[in-house]
């Protein structure tokens, strides 16, 4: 039997049409890696995001020329869209003024008043803010007093920000307590749960190439949902953001918390594989690029654990020398040759999904 999380309790806001905390389902989100001056390139990527499973997306605002750009980007994709501010207000306020959904912002390098001038145009407009705090940004009193960037540096700069947000009666707030520093992050989010309800985005920024990215975050995002906490992640990958999408879903699948997507079981082979596993596996993965149906697939290359695995998966091939045998809901379907195990295995998960 597998066993229910029960999440902790948060307000929900909304960012576009997509709801983010209360009982929604945690959502995944991500940003691109364009140029946002680059109207065409940025709008490429989120469409490629979105077909991935990217369920809100974020673009960074350096400039006015940035600002600008994202009302022809909101124009043309169809999820929310976040404006990642730093430094300038003013650019907050434009990216409103263009349609974004919601805004990113850091207020500890931004100064009250400027935070201010924000906070009312987003009550103005109903757009939701992030605060978003940074271990890599945090207020230099802070620093000092704490001796780093430390859990508790990080939650009293969130604190901080919140006392000043609930001041102007703005409750329409996400927060990030994030750190390349996995054990940091897991503190972090631990004591802010406890503080306060409102919804919590999940992230280990900085994490890297996507090995070492999955790591982080399959322990920091992980760990921290499977306590309950956490309602929005964004898995922070050096390279295509595409790649975010195939980890962060299966961080969800693993605790059971959404089912979506391809669930691949294979084996890590042994001496006793008799079939070219990694090229199997490789291809399948490639070509499911972006199912949303969840199937749980086995793809299992020995006699040993092979037909077992395969019978519990949806679908699956427990493989032999230069054969194999398909199984579907537990059932043999039939002897297949290896060659055959790519077009016979992509046209019965067709089959299954076509519906949907």
């Amino acid at each position: 039997m597998n066993q229910e999380i029960k999440r902790k309790k948060t307000r929900p806001v909304f960012v576009g049409g997509i709801q983010v905390g209360g009982d929604a389902p945690v959502v995944v989100q991500s940003m691109t890696c364009t140029d946002t001056r680059d109207v065409q390139a940025t709008v490429g990527q989120i469409r490629a995001m979105e077909e991935a499973g990217c369920e809100i997306v974020r673009v960074a605002v350096p400039d006015m020329e940035a600002a600008a750009a994202l009302a022809d980007i909101r124009k043309q994709i169809r999820i929310p869209l976040i404006a990642d501010i730093h430094f300038n207000h003013r650019l907050a306020l434009q990216a409103m003024k263009n349609g974004v959904d919601g805004i990113r912002i850091n207020p500890g390098n931004m100064g009250v008043e400027k935070v201010k001038t924000v906070i009312k145009a987003a009550k103005s407009r109903n757009v939701v803010i992030r605060i978003g705090i940074n271990a890599g940004s945090l207020e230099k009193e802070l620093l000092t007093k704490y001796g780093g960037p430390t859990p508790d540096a990080l939650v009293e700069s969130a604190l901080k920000s919140i006392a000043l947000f609930e001041a102007m009666d703005f409750r329409n707030i996400k927060l990030s307590l994030k750190s390349s520093n996995v054990a940091t992050m897991i503190e972090a989010y631990r004591a802010i749960a406890d503080k306060t309800d409102y919804p919590l985005h999940l992230g280990v920024t900085e994490a890297g190439t996507p090995v070492n990215a999955a790591i982080k975050s399959a322990m920091g995002i992980g760990m921290l949902l499977y306590e309950g906490i956490g309602d929005t992640i964004r898995v922070s990958v050096t390279g295509s953001p595409v790649l975010e999408m195939g980890i962060a879903y299966g961080i969800l699948r693993a605790l059971n918390i959404r089912k979506i997507g391809p669930d691949i079981i294979s084996c890590p082979t042994c001496g006793r594989c008799e079939i070219d596993l990694f090229k199997l596996s490789e291809e399948i993965e490639a070509k499911l690029a972006g199912l949303k149906t969840y199937l749980k697939i086995a793809l299992m290359g020995c006699v040993v654990n092979g037909p077992g695995e395969a019978a519990e998966a949806d679908i699956g091939i427990a493989g032999g020398r230069g054969s194999g045998l398909l199984f579907k809901k537990g059932q043999v379907l039939r002897k297949i040759k290896e060659e055959e195990f790519v077009p016979v295995l992509i046209e019965e998960i067709k089959k299954m999904t076509s519906g949907n």
